[in-house]
């Protein structure tokens, strides 16, 4: 399902193509809810096994304009992970220590560990996304033989160029871009206006901006298909419906995982062996009573769990 949102290669994303306010092939909003909490207990486990595991990172950054609905999403789908396993960065207008630097050096520096997942609010396509819309490479300090008209070009070479090494070296790059309409844009942006809880969500920048939509289209599709790649994806998911567009994204990350195929790490069978002696050990220790016991007791809690399940599936059918 999620393939159909999927964008590998240069010249295959088109705007005009993909619609903001697409459902795929849920009815509503209970049965995409209802197919996303299956997904959230499925990204659980696939998480647990890439930490142990230990042999590849995955980074899902995410992009949109505002109002798409990031924070919220990030919050929704990827709460379920555990934190140990898990690290997230927000990047905004890089302070003058970061603009000292190559501009790929901030985000470098918050890459994940390999058996960890790296959420990225915000990335370093903001330098040919908001950069490219004002320009704002033109305020930088280069060396003489930089050619200035072709900071962008470089910039898409860049990224290819670094996904690509991060790819070789067990780290993978998912690109999510939050498709929102104007029109729901404009809605959300009310909203904001209206109910004081929101009101700390809004800035008069964010009308400013608004008027350079146009542009950031136009950014957002040369971008796309200036970077995505079979090993390093882009995503345009549907943003316009909260509800589908969580789904999709906990689809995305299911994807990912299994792709993945993180496994539970083997022990050997000289360490089974020592494990078997340490076993006895403790039993004689915790006595063969109250182990026995203790798994009756599991076995019990297990089974009413499982009814309680049971009871709730038939209510949610009803």
């Amino acid at each position: 399902m999620a393939n159909q949102y999927k964008i590998t290669k240069k010249g295959q994303y088109r705007a005009k193509d993909f619609d903001p306010a697409d459902t795929g092939k849920f009815k509503d909003r209970q049965e995409a809810e209802t197919a996303m909490e299956k997904n959230l207990v499925r990204i659980n486990e696939l998480q647990q096994k890439l930490y142990a595991d230990g042999k590849e990172g995955v980074v899902f950054l995410f992009q949109a304009m505002d109002a798409a609905g990031k924070d919220g999403t990030i919050r929704a789908v990827l709460s379920c992970l555990s934190p140990q396993g898990v690290t997230e960065s927000s990047f905004k207008v890089p302070s003058s220590t970061e603009l000292a630097h190559d501009y790929l050096w901030r985000i470098a520096n918050c890459l994940p560990e390999k058996g960890q997942i790296a959420i990225f609010n915000r990335s370093h396509y903001e330098d040919v996304l908001v950069g490219k819309v004002h320009k704002l490479y033109e305020n930088y300090k280069w060396a003489d033989r930089i050619d200035r008209d072709k900071i962008i070009d470089y910039r898409y070479e860049d990224i290819r160029n670094w996904e690509t090494y991060l790819y070789h070296n067990s780290i993978r790059m998912v690109k999510i871009f939050l498709n929102v309409s104007k029109e729901e844009q404009a809605e959300r942006f009310l909203s904001r206006l209206q109910e004081e809880k929101k009101n700390w969500k809004f800035g008069a920048s964010d009308m400013k901006e608004r008027e350079y939509w146009d542009e950031y289209q136009k950014a957002f599709e040369d971008a796309v298909n200036e970077t995505a790649t079979s090993e390093c994806p882009w995503y345009v998911v549907p943003a316009d419906h909260k509800w589908y567009m969580r789904w999709l994204v906990s689809q995305i990350i299911v994807d990912t995982l299994e792709e993945m195929d993180p496994k539970w790490p083997e022990v050997d069978e000289e360490d089974k062996a020592e494990f078997k002696q340490y076993e006895e050990q403790l039993i004689e220790i915790v006595g063969q009573s109250n182990v026995k016991e203790k798994k009756v007791k599991d076995k019990n809690i297990d089974e009413k769990i499982k009814d309680k399940k049971n009871k709730k599936t038939k209510k949610e059918k009803k």
